[in-house]
């Protein structure tokens, strides 16, 4: 089976792209290369790459169909999509450029799978209905209540800034075409992905960088001895913020466990990603310590606007629907794997 994997060129889309591949798919990656890095998919992967923009509607059409020259007339069976801007602190600054891009490209993207089937039935092509993971975020829950951790599926979904509300936007759209055009789908909610490939071919590489463990690991590694922590304050065990983080490695695996029960299956659902454990950042800053043997200096600072105290998944409906584990569920492990990876790269 093909597989298009769009944003398939960045940190969680190359780890999906190389699961995929390992399982015995073909996958094709489309993406536009302003955040992936096209030698992990060319290089190191081996795997077509198409640059492009995720809502360009001819060239997905001639994709799905294989008129691409990369393709070989190789028709599209099912799509992953990871494209997304996904920076937090941006997208209140600039819910424009979220709302066009992650809303409207995507929206473009599905408007071409009600327009295929037409055109898929007069050339014989199977699936007429193409099946679509989507990738989309904790954010979509806000702040939840305490009482409501761990968060499962079923809790309410109050997003407090432009990227959790694209992203929720979007999983509403994608139940209005599962019920409008009968298009398959599974969303994927992602709690903190972490960690690198065990493998060591695969790593977080942003610029600039904004989550903890790979800052952590950057002050570590440049001698800067110091990092910034927002808020210490909060209603836990240190008063730093708590978060569940599960290994890159994992999460894409988790994306293969999707694509298999929605190619067998005409259904619309919703996965919570996350390992049921959750850290706090000062208990991140002391393993990472601990894993690499350096000193680091914390500076507490105010907090930052809207972050939740708790964030924990609750992940028994896709262990149990989906028969998805995670193999890589401790926190010190993910970051064994992320300084692997770190120190082959800055060297």
């Amino acid at each position: 089976m093909n597989i298009l994997i769009i944003g398939g060129a960045g940190y969680i889309g190359s780890q999906t792209t190389k699961a995929i591949k390992k399982k015995g798919y073909y996958p094709i990656v489309l993406d536009n290369l302003i955040h992936g890095h096209k030698h992990l998919i060319e290089d190191i992967l081996k795997v077509p790459l198409i640059v492009g923009q995720a809502g360009d509607k001819e060239l997905l059409k001639n994709i799905l169909l294989g008129n691409h020259p990369k393709l070989k007339g190789r028709t599209i069976d099912a799509i992953i999509h990871l494209a997304a801007f996904a920076n937090i602190g941006e997208s209140m600054e600039k819910p424009a450029k979220y709302y066009r891009n992650n809303l409207g490209e995507t929206l473009s993207i599905l408007e071409v799978l009600i327009d295929q089937v037409k055109l898929r039935e007069e050339k014989k092509i199977s699936p007429l209905k193409i099946p679509f993971v989507f990738s989309s975020t904790c954010a979509t829950f806000g702040v939840p209540e305490l009482k409501d951790i761990p968060i499962s599926e079923n809790n309410t979904q109050n997003p407090i800034n432009p990227y959790g509300r694209s992203k929720l936007m979007i999983e509403k759209i994608l139940e209005d075409f599962h019920n409008a055009y009968e298009i398959p789908s599974i969303s994927l909610r992602y709690f903190n992905a972490a960690g690198a490939d065990p493998e060591c071919e695969l790593g977080e590489d942003h610029n600039p960088e904004t989550h903890l463990i790979p800052l952590i690991l950057d002050a570590l590694g440049d001698n800067e001895n110091s990092i910034k922590v927002f808020g210490r304050d909060y209603p836990t065990k240190d008063g730093t913020c708590i978060r569940d983080f599960i290994h890159v490695y994992d999460l894409a695996e988790a994306h293969v466990a999707a694509l298999e029960k929605i190619i067998k299956n005409n259904i619309c659902d919703f996965y919570n990603l996350g390992t049921g454990k959750g850290y706090s950042v000062i208990e991140v800053i002391e393993t990472c310590k601990e894993v690499t043997g350096l000193a680091l200096k914390v500076d507490f600072v105010e907090r930052r606007l809207g972050d939740p105290p708790i964030l924990i998944a609750s992940p028994k409906k896709i262990m149990k629907e989906l028969q998805w584990r995670p193999v890589f569920s401790d926190l010190e492990t993910i970051i064994r794997h992320a300084w692997r990876w770190y120190l082959k790269n800055s060297s």
